[in-house]
């Protein structure tokens, strides 16, 4: 990208959807506690980002210990927070379309150093990011932080891209050293977000789904299924819904006959070996001619 102006409107929108993001991520993290609803967590986070004037960019996610990332809680869910758990915190918001995403680990046990190890490694993912750098270079940073720590990286999952109404777009950065990818140039919105674990380094699905996103938009003959379909192409766009935002009791099974055609794509819990405990830092940023501008700090 040759004269971007890093003062345009898109940009400011940026800015904005990370500041009120910055302020909601630090109000819910202090609502994380033993005893505390993981939906009333998730519920006060989106509700403080429509407060702010913004939109949720994705459903709250609240991970726990092996859990990893999609986990969001039900309409019904009574999961509450126990002593001794590692949380992860991931909330998104957008400003007309224009994203911030962000993440951070909350400790009710004792799993500082594995906390540090995600948090020093996008840190110094941070400090070499920049116009001109290639994303392993990056992945390698990240990687280098979190062995250092006796820990690994979670390498199924990466840091990602931001572009109007699409939170996961290119460029991929991965959380480990590799020779494919591209360079970063000035303008590139991305969220890095390396991820630390004590269990071997990947994730897989779980049984577990409340996230979903419009895969293509179509005709479909049921007609309860025609109507959400409407009202989501209209409500989120690309973006993805958690199902507890939409009353009736067969809201889940036509999510499911929706999934099923194609239409919905669905999104399981990413999760680790259990027994295995999972900690993530993210931020979001903007990249300048001499580094990287965070939106999310």
């Amino acid at each position: 990208m040759d004269d971007v102006d890093l003062s345009a409107e898109r940009f400011e929108k940026y800015r904005e959807a990370g500041r009120i993001l910055r302020e909601t991520l630090d109000a819910a993290a202090e609502k994380v506690e033993p005893g505390a609803s993981h939906l009333d967590v998730a519920e006060f986070a989106e509700a403080q980002i429509e407060a702010a004037g913004a939109e949720p960019a994705f459903p709250a996610n609240i991970s726990i210990d092996e859990e990893a990332s999609h986990a969001s809680p039900g309409r019904d869910d009574e999961s509450e927070f126990h002593e001794g758990e590692l949380v992860c915190l991931d909330v998104g918001v957008h400003v007309d379309g224009w994203i911030a995403d962000a993440a951070i680990s909350v400790d009710l046990g004792d799993h500082t150093d594995l906390i540090e190890a995600a948090e020093e490694a996008l840190d110094a993912a941070i400090e070499v990011a920049g116009p001109g750098v290639h994303t392993g270079e990056i992945g390698a940073e990240i990687q280098d932080v979190i062995e250092a720590y006796g820990y690994n990286p979670v390498v199924n999952l990466s840091g990602h891209g931001l572009a109007e109404y699409d939170a996961h777009t290119n460029p991929t950065i991965p959380n480990r050293g590799v020779d494919t990818g591209v360079e970063l140039e000035v303008g590139d919105v991305i969220a890095i977000e390396p991820f630390a674990t004590d269990g071997g380094g990947t994730v897989s699905e779980g049984q577990k789904t409340e996230i979903y996103s419009l895969r293509q938009e179509r005709s479909v003959r049921n007609r309860r299924a025609r109507e959400l379909l409407e009202e989501i192409v209209e409500r989120y766009d690309r973006l993805p819904f958690a199902a507890r935002w939409f009353e009736g009791a067969r809201t889940d099974m036509t999510l499911n006959r929706l999934t099923q055609q194609n239409v919905l794509e669905s999104y399981p819990v990413l999760k680790g070996p259990d027994g295995t405990k999972i900690s993530q830092a993210e931020h979001t940023m903007i990249v300048t001619e001499d580094g990287v501008e965070l939106t999310t700090d």
